[in-house]
C-alpha cells in the first residue's frame, strides 16, 4: 500500500531524514520506533506533504506522491492524526467529528464511530476544551475514520495517557485493523507497540536501522534494548 524509498527531508537548512526506506502492506499495523529526534514524526509529515523540502519516492497504491500537495495526498485516502491532536476547542464532539470532509467512500458513520468510542457518545455535546486528554485522543482518531481514508498515520497516540486509556486505544487499533484500515504508527511506548503491530521499523538519526516482525521480538530484544533503551 505504501512504499517509501530513499526519502530525504529538510526543515530549512536542517537535514532531518537520510535515505529512509520502508513498506506498509494493505491491512497491516506498522510502527516506527525510536528515541526523540530520530525522525519518526518527520517521516509521517513527509508522507502527508507537510515537510517543505523532500526528495526520494513515496508511492501510495502505486501513485507517486513526492511532488503532490498535502490536500491532494489526503484525497488519495491517507489521513494524519498529529501528536497535538488538533481538536477545535469551540466545537463540540459531534461538530469536530463532522468537520473533516469525506474524501472517499468507505468511511465510518457516526453510529459506528460512537460504537467504537462510547466515551465520545456520552460527551457528544461537550466542547473540545471540556474533554480529557484521553477523550481528545479518541476524538482525533475517530475524526479521521469518517473521511474514507484507508491509510491512517497516527503520531504518538498514547503519549501522556493513563494506562486504562492506553488499553482502550489499543483495542481501537485492533478494531480498525479488523475493519480493513491500514495503520502506520509512531510510538515511543514499545510495550504498547508490541501489542498492536505486525512489524516494527527502528529509526536512529533520520535513518531506518532495523525492521523486526512482531513474532520475532523475543529473539530481537537485545538489539532493541540498544536502540531504544527499553
Amino acid at each position: 500500500m505504501l512504499e517509501i524509498r530513499n526519502l530525504e527531508a529538510w526543515y530549512g537548512e536542517s537535514h532531518v531524514l537520510h535515505g529512509v526506506s520502508l513498506d506498509v502492506q494493505d491491512g497491516e499495523v506498522v510502527t516506527l520506533l525510536g528515541r526523540n529526534g530520530a525522525g519518526k514524526t518527520t517521516t509521517l509529515r513527509s508522507v502527508m506533504g507537510l515537510v517543505p523540502r523532500r526528495t526520494g519516492s513515496i508511492r501510495y497504491q502505486g501513485r507517486e506522491l513526492i511532488d503532490e500537495r498535502s490536500d491532494a495526498i489526503a484525497r488519495c485516502g491517507i489521513a494524519y492524526c498529529p501528536e497535538e491532536r488538533g481538536i477545535f476547542a469551540s466545537l463540540d464532539v459531534t461538530e469536530n467529528l463532522l468537520l473533516p470532509p469525506v474524501v472517499q467512500p468507505g468511511g465510518l458513520d457516526l453510529d459506528t464511530i460512537y460504537g467504537l468510542f462510547p466515551n465520545l457518545k456520552e460527551r457528544a455535546r461537550s466542547q473540545g476544551t471540556k474533554l480529557s486528554g484521553g477523550e481528545q485522543q479518541m476524538l482525533a482518531i475517530a475524526r479521521i475514520l469518517r473521511t474514507g481514508a484507508k491509510l491512517l498515520l497516527l503520531d504518538e497516540p498514547t503519549e501522556g495517557l493513563a494506562p486504562v486509556i492506553v488499553q482502550q486505544i489499543g483495542r481501537t487499533i485492533h478494531e480498525i485493523k479488523a475493519r480493513g484500515f491500514t495503520v502506520l504508527l509512531v510510538e515511543q511506548n514499545f510495550r504498547f507497540a508490541q501489542t498492536v503491530a505486525d512489524r516494527h521499523y527502528v529509526m536512529e538519526n533520520g535513518r531506518v536501522v532495523d525492521m523486526v516482525p512482531n513474532d520475532q521480538l523475543g529473539a530481537s530484544m537485545e538489539r532493541l534494548h540498544e536502540y531504544l533503551g527499553v
